[in-house]
């Protein structure tokens, strides 16, 4: 059993490259979010009811699996660290986050990944012929793509990597009645097969559950192109494969994680195949409606499913809620389902109809989300001192472990300064949490004098390396301002510069109306002060900037500020 837990190491390999610098000392504290949509306060909870999403901001591509009665839920996180993010509940409604997958270097390489790199599309399964829990995925960073951890027991840490000696993306695994695995994941088709751009499929391979490996000629294409493949259908991945009634059911994305996405269903008698698709596919898809309904939910797919306690089957997938201007801040959430598996192929719930705001809680749960430590849902208020040694699990750092630059005080959280700034491909001083609404108000207090130029600290919105704001106080001759910088593209642009005058302590806002960022600051923290004209969202949104993650509100420091204004 000694690929199990390894001592922790907070040591990170590029330490030495980011130390530090001897600059002026900087504390965070009194954070504050608070979310304000249009669409919870006009659809109020009745007390059998529950709103989807069930995850709110940038928690996309789902996989659940089930124990006895605990479901186990995660999440891709590409460069954030730590990844994986990992929730547990026992009724699918009310979820605690008990820490990520992979929390230690070892284990997550992503020190000179962009945001969007890093890791794609996490598979969790319980096998419970060995009592094992399995995350399977794709890191696409340092060489190390397919790769698989595992654990005993999902609270108490995971294994070191062991790297999947197979291509492409979106790995899974099955555990037979049997005792045999097998692996599926998509992959371009054969060498020079590629019969038009998108064209994919999925391959099966039998797996070692000894060496935790492919076994070497296994593979098999069990699904080429999706489908109908002379439909020229686009991007089948993430699959997903099932039994039920002795037939094997294989569950895929299709359509490409965009306006075309969609969730399709095979079937076969073997793991094998060959695999018939449903008549009735697509199982799940929001992308043949109106473009204005009202509520729109879209983009949905990338489902996974899980048989209740009840025996009935519940789904949960990513989806993407505009605002009002089209625009995807927010980024692909998690949405839960139930599964109608009563005929010979499962199909979701209200899930071939435009979606609603809230359903009915599965099998007579009570909803707690927002209490005892569950996962707030809806229009919430998150409130953190940042003196608590041990942070909140939603504060997650960039390309590198945050214990590296940060030390919690009586006072707040200071951030040690790295010699690097958000533009760049590498871990920088920042702790980010996530935008979980269109409307939102954060703020935080910051204590903090910079001793030159090159010194700055403040708020960033940030949707990448490439696309984010920062709002920053720095210091230009004898004289400390506050700025306002937008980055688009990777090109900078001071919008706002202001001299003030304070003591030491300063009070930074940011708030959100549908697409508008209206920065603004308090010196005395009663009175707050616009720096600027409101700021459209529009480079934080996926549909403009690119990639896949939705935006982040992070308190940063950098040892290396570059801005370029005029006093």
């Amino acid at each position: 059993m000694s690929y199990f837990l390894k001592p922790k190491s907070l040591l990170f390999s590029a330490a030495a490259l980011l130390a530090a610098q001897s600059v002026s000392a900087q504390v965070f504290s009194n954070f504050s979010y608070k979310g304000n949509d249009k669409i919870y306060n006009e659809n109020p909870l009745k007390s059998d009811e529950m709103h989807s999403p069930i995850l709110q901001g940038c928690y996309p591509d789902p996989s659940i699996t089930r124990k006895g009665d605990d479901y186990y839920l995660v999440n891709s996180s590409f460069s954030m660290f730590p990844g994986v993010p990992i929730f547990k509940s026992k009724d699918l409604v009310n979820w605690k986050q008990i820490g990520h997958v992979l929390d230690r270097p070892s284990q997550l390489k992503v020190d000179k990944a962009g945001f969007s790199e890093g890791i794609y599309a996490p598979d969790i399964k319980y096998n419970k012929y060995n009592d094992t829990f399995y995350m399977i995925t794709t890191q696409i960073a340092s060489g190390i793509g397919n790769m698989v951890v595992k654990t005993k027991d999902p609270e108490k840490g995971w294994s070191e990597v062991k790297k999947i000696e197979v291509g492409g993306i979106d790995p899974s695994l099955f555990f037979d009645d049997d005792g045999k695995a097998y692996l599926f994941h998509n992959d371009a088709p054969d060498a020079g097969k590629e019969l038009y751009s998108g064209h994919r499929v999925i391959k099966m391979w039998e797996y070692d559950l000894d060496k935790d490996q492919v076994i070497a000629g296994s593979d098999k294409i069990v699904v080429d192109g999706g489908v109908d493949i002379s439909q020229k259908p686009i991007w089948i991945e993430g699959p997903h494969l099932y039994k039920k009634d002795g037939k094997y059911f294989l569950m895929c994305a299709e359509g490409g994680t965009g306006d075309w996405h969609s969730e399709v269903v095979f079937m076969s008698d073997s793991p094998k195949g060959p695999f018939i698709p449903a008549s009735s596919n697509p199982i799940l898809t929001q992308r043949h409606f109106p473009r204005n309904r009202a509520n729109m939910v879209d983009w949905a797919g990338h489902a996974d499913l899980v048989e209740g306690k009840d025996g009935k089957y519940y789904g949960v997938f990513l989806g993407i809620r505009p605002n009002e201007k089209n625009r995807v801040n927010t980024g692909r959430e998690t949405f839960l389902l139930p599964v109608d598996w009563s005929g010979t192929y499962p199909v979701f719930e209200n899930g071939l109809v435009p979606m609603k705001p809230k359903m009915k809680l599965p099998n007579n749960a009570i909803n707690e989300t927002g209490k005892n430590g569950f996962f707030p849902n809806g229009n919430f208020t998150f409130e953190d001192a940042l003196t608590d040694k041990n942070l909140d699990f939603r504060w997650i750092a960039m390309r590198g472990p945050r214990e590296s630059f940060i030390s919690t005080q009586k006072n707040g959280v200071k951030l040690a300064a790295y010699a690097t700034n958000i533009k760049d491909k590498a871990p920088v001083s920042a702790l980010f949490h996530r935008q979980q609404h269109s409307n939102f108000q954060a703020n935080v207090t910051l204590d903090y004098q910079p001793k030159s130029e090159k010194e700055l600290a403040g708020l960033t919105c940030y949707q990448s390396e490439n696309h984010n704001y920062v709002f920053g106080i720095t210091k230009k001759n004898k004289d400390f301002y506050i700025v306002l910088e937008k980055t688009e593209k990777g090109v900078s642009k001071v919008l706002a510069s202001q001299k003030i005058n304070y003591k030491k302590t300063i009070q930074m806002k940011v708030n959100v109306v549908s697409d508008e960022y209206q920065f603004s600051f308090s010196v005395d923290g009663q009175n707050y002060t616009n720096l600027g004209e409101a700021v459209s969202g529009d480079i934080l949104s996926t549909n403009v900037a690119g990639g896949f993650t939705g935006a982040l509100i992070g308190l940063y420091t950098t040892a290396n500020n570059i801005m370029d204004f005029k006093n």
